[in-house]
């Protein structure tokens, strides 16, 4: 049902001087481009979308990448990726990965710095936008300025642990986690689950770009959140961890117009606008 639902989610109304293009890569794969009229400030936001895994599209993040493409003047591209269990893992990571070559490769006509795109996501998104920056990484090239993780689905082990399901979160719970996890990579918590994808596996963080993290400390991702930043952190990467204090998973997007969601977003808008080298057009 919420495929269905979020299938027939129409696109809202572009703000003024934005413009929307989608691009196919792939069958089932492609990107959703927003633009300022005019002309960027030469950086780009990859950005990737949540939904477990499982459901969720790239329309539901649509007012969102054309508010930052009009209030920073970047270009912003939305990934459109296959989903689980139809598509498990490597599949959804392969898409945001053409997707981020692609961009690279049409970086000079859309007038973008390939040294000034950030990848970021929400949720299953952060998720995949954590995975991406250590492939890309580890496959050398053009690195990322940055990596902007909402809420992160990070750790395929937090829903091996059975001691959680009991716990009401909102949004999404341990039940639902087991579900997302299961689709994408089949065994949570087995041994051989690759870091790719789930990255809280990683032990090695050298060397990866500056990182915001941003949680709530009521969600069911807050200890792994917590956990991978710090463990950036010790690495060496530069490293702003985002804590709001009795937030649910995902209220930045559940309850946009709340005051303390609107700061969190504020916050976080202006850690990408200095990491990108941009100033705020509102």
């Amino acid at each position: 049902m919420a495929r269905v639902g979020t299938g027939i989610m129409p696109a809202p109304r572009l703000p003024d001087g934005v413009t929307r293009e989608f691009v196919e890569l792939a069958h089932g794969t492609g990107v959703h481009v927003f633009a300022p009229e005019g002309g960027g400030s030469g950086a780009a936001l990859l950005w990737i979308h949540g939904g477990g895994m499982v459901i969720g599209a790239a329309v539901q993040d649509h007012a969102r990448c054309a508010d930052l493409a009009r209030d920073l003047g970047i270009v912003v591209v939305s990934v459109e990726y296959r989903l689980a269990p139809e598509h498990p893992y490597p599949v959804p990571l392969d898409d945001c990965h053409r997707a981020w070559e692609w961009l690279l490769t049409e970086a000079p006509l859309l007038d973008v710095d390939p040294a000034r795109i950030a990848i970021g996501g929400q949720s299953a998104g952060g998720g995949l936008a954590a995975g991406l920056v250590l492939r890309v990484h580890d496959g050398g090239g053009p690195q990322p300025a940055a990596q902007w993780l909402f809420c992160p689905m990070l750790d395929d082990r937090t829903a091996a642990n059975r001691e959680l399901d009991g716990v009401r979160h909102f949004l999404w719970d341990n039940r639902a986690n087991l579900a997302g996890w299961t689709a994408y990579v089949g065994s949570p918590g087995a041994a051989d689950v690759a870091e790719y994808a789930a990255p809280a596996r990683r032990t090695d963080f050298a060397g990866l770009p500056a990182a915001w993290v941003g949680a709530g400390d009521i969600e069911l991702f807050y200890s792994e959140d917590r956990d991978y930043a710090e463990r950036m952190q010790r690495a060496g990467v530069d490293v702003t961890l985002e804590v709001v204090r009795g937030g649910p998973h995902a209220f930045e997007s559940l309850a946009q117009k709340a005051p303390v969601a609107r700061k969190y977003a504020g916050r976080a808008q202006a850690w990408l606008a200095a990491r990108l080298g941009v100033g705020a057009r509102t």
